[in-house]
């Protein structure tokens, strides 16, 4: 298949992509030991859910897919991953890009030692490390609001590509403030209760308030320090809240930046960063297979047919995926929606016309397009039947009906 979709639409499988997702559950599927609670993309932890492993050509052509349990984390696959798509297409992933969520240790020094390149996403708390790299100059703008700059990571001597990022400064930024603003918010509710009671109160449960407060708005938190000291009202306590001036430092800082590693010598860091954001194809095939194929939700209880469940949806993306190429190729732009929805009107008919010695004589017909639909099957160069054959098979059953 990969062999093929490479002579229709140059589909180049040097560089391969690779993202998991999750897709739920409806009922209980007991009889499914995949079906798992774990981390939901969906939001829907409620529910068991099984792990879809995605493999897509720099393109977003869907290579290969595994199914894995709802529990396993993203870094517990990358290894059965490579070693799967290898095995049935070969060694044709000569750069392996993945997100953060596979950045384990062990993952990295696994694909430098047998031999594999990567490009990975590293978590944002290994940005501490660098800290005097964000600081000095060097920065090359290479995109459009977006700056990069390559340097050694003091332990392995893999390259790291330092990016920073406008649109995700201003997203960072309003994302502490909000979540700042909400702990300011609640402590003040607080300190306002303690004012007003009439009887003293327990500090053990004040602070378990206070750190819910917090845990709620994790991405604030360090932002605080916050104290109950004895006081002489009639609660007894008073809430002394301090802000960490390092936060704000660090938050000025780190706030749009984000790094990534890898072991690929030879490109350029215009090149490292552009094959990274390519990791955009494989989220916008899970969005496709989930918003227009109906990967989720999943209302098969058995492993088998759950199995078979997403073997389809994974095809009808290969079809999808295919008619898109089809449609850039042709000049119609990348919506398959807009071409099934514009040539579902075009049918076929079965005209039976009797006679008097041979019985009945069935002809299968298509309606002809209109101006439209010709004009876009022209672009695509799909040549329409006037008249369909049946098959021998078909026949027999036709004539007996």
């Amino acid at each position: 298949m990969s062999r093929r979709c490479g002579e229709l639409f140059a589909v180049q499988n040097e560089v391969l992509l690779y993202d998991v997702t999750s897709t739920y559950f409806e009922g209980q599927a007991e009889a499914n030991p995949q079906a798992q609670r774990g981390y939901s993309r969906d939001h829907r932890p409620d529910c068991k859910q099984v792990c879809i492993a995605l493999v897509v050509t720099f393109d977003g052509f869907p290579l290969g897919y595994e199914v894995f349990a709802g529990n396993v984390h993203d870094s517990r696959t990358l290894q059965t991953i490579v070693a799967t798509m290898e095995a049935r297409h070969g060694v044709v992933g000569r750069v392996w890009i993945t997100d953060r969520g596979m950045a384990s240790a062990r993952n990295l020094t696994w694909l430098r030692e047998t031999g594999r390149r990567y490009i990975i996403g590293a978590p944002k708390s290994e940005l501490k490390k660098f800290t005097a790299v964000l600081t000095t100059d060097g920065w090359r703008t290479i995109h459009e609001g977006v700056e990069v700059k390559l340097t050694r990571h003091p332990e392995t001597g893999e390259t790291v590509i330092l990016c920073r990022s406008a649109d995700r400064r201003s997203k960072e930024r309003a994302m502490h403030d909000k979540f700042s603003q909400r702990i300011a918010e609640a402590l003040g509710r607080l300190s306002a209760r303690l004012a007003r009671s009439k009887k003293p109160l327990d500090p053990t449960k004040m602070n378990r308030q206070i750190g819910r407060i917090l845990q709620r708005n994790q991405r604030a938190a360090a932002r605080f320090a916050i104290t109950l000291e004895p006081d002489g009202c009639a609660a007894g306590l008073r809430l002394d809240v301090a802000f960490n001036p390092t936060f704000d430092d660090w938050a000025a800082l780190s706030e749009g930046a984000y790094l990534l590693r890898s072991n690929i010598t030879d490109w350029s860091d215009e090149q490292l960063w552009k094959a990274y954001i390519q990791l955009t194809q494989a989220e916008a095939a899970f969005r496709i297979e989930k918003d227009q194929l109906n990967v989720r939700p999943i209302w098969h209880q058995r492993e088998d047919r759950v199995q078979a469940h997403i073997l389809v949806c994974f095809l009808a993306f290969v079809l999808w995926k295919s008619l898109e190429m089809w449609q850039q190729r042709a000049g119609l732009g990348n919506s398959p929606r807009t071409i099934l929805e514009e040539l579902a009107r075009i049918q076929s008919h079965d005209v039976v016309l009797p006679t008097a010695t041979h019985g009945q004589i069935r002809l299968r017909c298509v309606t002809q397009p209109d101006a439209a639909q010709a004009a876009l099957l022209d672009r695509l160069g799909v040549i329409l039947p006037k008249r369909m054959r049946f098959s021998e098979q078909a026949v027999p059953a036709l004539a007996a009906a």
